[in-house]
């Protein structure tokens, strides 16, 4: 199971519900292609219920991975550049349409040679107290 399917289980577990996974909305578009079609962005976890779209930030979010980031896109930049540009325009276009975005990245969590050590305990209550402050109550 990756690290982002494990945080997401426990996300549905603490929300009791769950969630739809690599959602995708209509108002959350990526750039045009060479057909000069927008695609819908997926984000990872989507709530109805709550107004809630939580995001897991892998290594790559925050940090640069070379064999993963120097690839060309569709839209001419590279895929860093392109996954930057698409985190923030879920930052601003998830709010903007009444959805509360959390953010959890993975080192808020314990990691042992940057993967998740994979404690539900504690990582559940890192998830709370990230839900807790965004006024998602559980």
């Amino acid at each position: 199971m990756r690290d982002e399917h494990y945080i997401l289980a426990l996300c549905d577990e603490l929300l009791k519900a769950t969630a739809s996974r690599q959602h995708r909305f209509d108002f959350l578009r990526g750039d045009p292609g060479k057909s000069g079609r927008c695609v819908r962005l997926p984000v990872d976890a989507y709530y109805e219920a709550n107004h809630l779209v939580i995001e897991y930030r892998e290594r790559q979010h925050s940090e640069p991975i070379a064999i993963m980031d120097r690839r060309i896109t569709v839209s001419g930049m590279t895929r860093g550049e392109q996954r930057r540009r698409y985190d923030q325009r879920r930052r601003e276009v998830l709010p903007a349409n009444k959805l509360t975005l959390i953010e959890l990245d993975y080192s808020m969590f314990k990691c042992r040679k940057k993967r998740l050590v994979r404690d539900p305990v504690a990582d559940s209550e890192v998830i709370r107290t990230a839900l807790g402050a965004r006024g998602i109550n559980i």
